[in-house]
């Protein structure tokens, strides 16, 4: 986004934490990058050493001083941390982004059938119960209302060849966010879910078939064509700003269209 869009400016003021950045190819980096170019200050978390120096040197390129924090999503303990670090920081907080999403390899390259009770509950606990921690820890600290956006994927609406339990677990995703909206928007806090397209990311290799599904939906989507994560940056940049308040418990597409084609 340049420094002449007109959307410069719209989230001045504001303050988000954003989760589930990997690296620069991250869907949740093309929407770092959205939001700041618009004005919002960012804080980032990653989960463990390894991960903390390649987040470090992402987030270095948008300069100042960027408050990281270690978070594992399945511990409440380090939840209650990370808002507590920002409460003092910042006081309070206007946006969230929760782009994470996990599960142990054979449930998704084996036959879902085949789902082990234990990588079950942790996809489901990694994928979509963290939304609910997340939300819970952060309401407090938006007193004056504010958005929360988590990624998901189709692979929730339809049954996708290799996506296996991480379907079901985004499927349990999007019904949190219909519910976290519920008991949200009498505080003003919106809470909505972004269902972006094939795009070629860290977590995205790990689908079995990934290619032949980039190669489908470019042949099946209305534009021919895949997403880009700046498309999917926009669209949360969309959503984080007093433009769409009047959309709660939704989850947007923003996939070329290839959800409404026919399989």
């Amino acid at each position: 986004m340049s420094e002449s869009s007109p959307l410069t400016g719209l989230l001045a003021g504001k303050k988000g934490l954003i989760v589930g950045v990997a690296n620069q190819n991250s869907i949740a980096w093309g929407c770092a990058e959205s939001l700041h170019a618009a004005g919002m200050e960012l804080a980032f978390t990653y989960q463990g050493e390894t991960m903390r120096d390649r987040v470090t040197r992402t987030v270095a390129t948008l300069g100042g001083d960027v408050p990281l924090f270690d978070l594992d999503v399945r511990s409440d303990e380090q939840i209650s941390s990370v808002f507590a670090a920002l409460q003092e920081r910042w006081g309070t907080l206007d946006f969230v982004l929760h782009s994470v999403a996990f599960a142990p390899k054979p449930a998704m390259s084996n036959p879902f059938i085949e789902t082990q009770r234990e990588d079950f509950l942790t996809a489901h606990d990694i994928s979509a119960y963290s939304l609910v921690a997340l939300s819970r820890a952060a309401a407090p600290l938006m007193p004056n209302g504010g958005s929360i956006v988590a990624m998901t994927y189709y692979g929730s609406q339809k049954a996708v060849p290799g996506y296996n339990v991480m379907g079901v677990a985004k499927a349990s995703l999007e019904a949190s966010v219909r519910y976290l909206a519920v008991d949200l928007g009498p505080r003003a806090i919106r809470v909505n879910a972004i269902s972006a397209g094939a795009i070629n990311t860290l977590a995205a290799r790990g689908v079995a078939h990934f290619r032949d599904l980039m190669k489908v939906t470019a042949e099946r989507s209305p534009l021919k064509r895949t997403v880009e994560t700046e498309e999917v940056g926009r669209a949360t940049l969309f959503l984080a700003s007093d433009l769409s308040s009047g959309i709660t418990g939704e989850t947007m597409y923003v996939d070329a269209g290839f959800n409404i084609t026919a399989g």
